[in-house]
């Protein structure tokens, strides 16, 4: 009856749930990552492209 009672009191608890949420954000953030790495990649060569243009005016 004792592990019934802890098992039912696991199941109310709530407090790992920020931990799943963070977990899953942090998932889907790096699959989207990989989905547009290419792209990603193009728009930082262009404004890294653009900075070592603008300072080289000066």
């Amino acid at each position: 009856m004792r592990k019934l009672k802890t098992w039912k009191d696991f199941l109310r608890e709530e407090d790992g749930m920020g931990t799943v949420e963070v977990i899953l954000i942090v998932v889907v953030l790096v699959g989207l990552v990989l989905v547009f790495k290419n792209e990603i990649n193009d728009i930082i060569d262009t404004l890294f492209n653009k900075i070592t243009k603008q300072t080289n005016k000066f």
